[in-house]
């Protein structure tokens, strides 16, 4: 077995090495009335590409009734206190 091999395998037993979180910051609408919200929501594993984080975030908040207008971020450490308070009651709602 090569050195880079046991390494890697290694590394995999390391607590922590698993997947990390990702969490989606998003502004969202709903029409008649006209209700906007900005929200942050986990999505389990690593980040996915932009395009398939807007669509699993989409597929989300269309579940709810609401359609998404943006994914305005993505991180894979969870928010800090700010980011918690501008998403208030949206904050991992979804």
């Amino acid at each position: 077995m090569s050195a880079s091999l046991v390494i890697a395998a290694g590394l995999a037993l390391v607590p922590g090495a698993a997947q990390a979180d990702c969490f989606a910051a998003y502004k969202a609408k709903q029409d008649d009335p006209l209700r906007l919200h900005f929200g942050v929501l986990k999505l389990d594993g690593d980040c996915p590409p932009g395009d398939a984080a807007e669509a699993a975030t989409r597929a989300r908040l269309d579940a709810a009734g609401w359609t998404l207008l943006d994914v305005v971020g993505l991180s894979e450490t969870e928010p800090g206190d700010d980011r918690k308070a501008d998403a208030g009651q949206f904050y991992l709602r979804y």
